[in-house]
């Protein structure tokens, strides 16, 4: 496993990752040497944040600690990161004798290393380095307790534009629903032709409607946006008294696909402190999509927490060629940091192979209906399950230490992606994304009541009916 440091030939160069780097963190580690960055403890200011025990280091490697000068540093100003994913661990290149770093903060020896993924201060010297510019987010509440039936009040984005070959995005929003359960939040996106267009294309890609929360939820809703667009949020005051309204929050777009299943399990703490050993917390049944089915779960164990996939019996059993090969498998749990471009979520993955089976020569891929026992019953019918396959994900000082853990709530993510087309030498297909049903279409884009681009700090009242507060402005879209 190795990467240049920088840019060392004009028309691109190799970076190596090994069967044993294939871990989020690693490659991202090697991608920042190509950009130029070297290890943080090689910082010119290092030794008022480490100590370096050479006693401890393997006999000749002693050069790979030699401080870079301050003319050589991207750091741009940016503090000495313990956190940094290019920060090497407390026993590298260590001989046996004991740890080869030491953290001048004791908090931080046993952090150094860490191989989640970038690092806020990451992020930040990368946006310097390249200078990219870091934006903020939205927030909006939407008060549903006065007006009428029918009204609405909206929240645009400004002009974004789809950077990538495949025109797919994902939006990631949190909500609160306070209001009357006919109360709804649409989303859309506003497409323009060109720049002469000053009306757009609406098109609705999700909406969210029901019972009130009790706590922040997270939403994940897929665009498929080609030509220049804003995202825009409508909040539609249903039948019925309200005395609140939705709230939103924390809104990131990504150029990526959305996950494929979100499991997000509230006073998740209690929980662990007080099930039974082993519980597991399940995720409706889920279709790939090519058919197979499948579930998730969460396993609590008191100390820690595991994350399992298993397959299910599904309406498709009979059409697909089994077993389930070759799929990619990738658990996250989710680091609910506000920006996207600062969160350092734990994610793990493997690919199915035919090789993966039990001691009793059952494959673990193969048909549940086959392999496996009745688990459930959807409808009457008996639902097979195979074996859980997955990882122990994070302990409980993991969740406590890293911002895992937010409003006493986790987020599991958890994606199924057909690599077929790669073993067979083509390149991964764009995602589609799936029509929305419409419930009610609505029809006054112009007339308000209020139709609004957001401004920092402005909290608009409307003509009709006062149930829009917008607080701050910008969206950060990510590629």
């Amino acid at each position: 496993c190795w990467s240049y440091i920088g840019r060392v030939l004009p028309n691109g160069q190799n970076l190596s990752i090994d069967a044993g780097c294939d871990h989020i963190g690693i490659v991202e580690h090697l991608m920042f040497h190509a950009f130029g960055f070297y290890n943080e403890e090689l910082r010119y200011d290092r030794d008022d944040y480490v100590q370096i025990n050479f006693d401890n280091v393997i006999k000749g490697q002693e050069i790979y600690f030699t401080k870079v000068s301050r003319y050589l540093s991207t750091t741009h100003d940016v503090p000495y990161d313990y956190l940094s994913v290019m920060h090497s661990g407390k026993n590298h290149l260590s001989n046996g004798n004991g740890s080869t770093i030491i953290t001048k903060d004791p908090k931080f020896q046993d952090m150094i290393g860490q191989m989640l993924e970038m690092s806020p201060r990451d992020a930040q010297e990368l946006n310097l380095l390249y200078k990219c510019s870091q934006e903020t987010g939205y927030f909006i509440h939407a008060s549903t307790g006065s007006g009428q039936e029918g009204d609405s009040a909206w929240l645009e984005t400004k002009i974004m534009s789809a950077k990538r070959e495949c025109k797919v995005q994902c939006l990631q929003f949190y909500y609160f629903h306070s209001g009357n359960e006919s109360d709804e939040l649409k989303i859309w996106i506003r497409e323009f032709r060109d720049e002469q267009d000053t009306k757009g294309t609406f098109r609705l890609m999700g909406q969210i409607t029901g019972q009130p929360t009790y706590h922040w939820r997270i939403h994940h809703v897929s665009l498929n946006a080609t030509k220049n667009f804003k995202v825009v949020f409508e909040a539609r005051k249903g039948a019925g008294s309200s005395t609140g309204g939705f709230s939103i929050d924390d809104i990131n777009l990504s150029e990526t696909e959305c996950p494929h299943v979100t499991l997000q399990i509230d006073d998740f703490k209690r929980l662990l402190n007080t099930s039974a050993f082993g519980t597991k917390i399940y995720s409706p049944r889920q279709y790939s999509k090519e058919g197979f089915a499948y579930r998730i779960a969460a396993i609590l164990y008191r100390n820690f927490a595991g994350m399992f996939v298993q397959l299910l019996s599904g309406d498709h059993d009979s059409q697909l060629e089994w077993p389930c090969l070759p799929k990619q498998m990738t658990f996250q749990l989710l680091d609910q940091t506000p920006n996207m471009q600062k969160q350092m979520s734990k994610q793990f993955s493997f690919v199915t192979h035919q090789s993966h089976m039990l001691y009793s020569g059952i494959k673990l891929w193969d048909n549940p209906r086959k392999t496996g026992n009745i688990v459930t019953f959807e409808n009457g019918e008996p639902v097979y399950g195979g074996v859980m396959v997955g990882y122990h994900i994070a302990t409980l000082e993991e969740l406590q230490t890293w911002e895992f853990l937010k409003g006493g709530s986790v987020i599991f993510m958890f994606s199924f992606e057909d690599l077929t087309p790669l073993v067979n030498g083509s390149s991964m297909p764009c995602p589609q994304v799936r029509p929305v049903n419409i419930t009610h279409r609505s029809t006054n884009w112009d007339k308000g009541p209020c139709f609004l681009t957001g401004t920092p700090g402005f909290s608009p009242g409307l003509v009709a009916s006062p149930i829009l507060t917008l607080l701050l402005a910008v969206i950060p879209m990510l590629a």
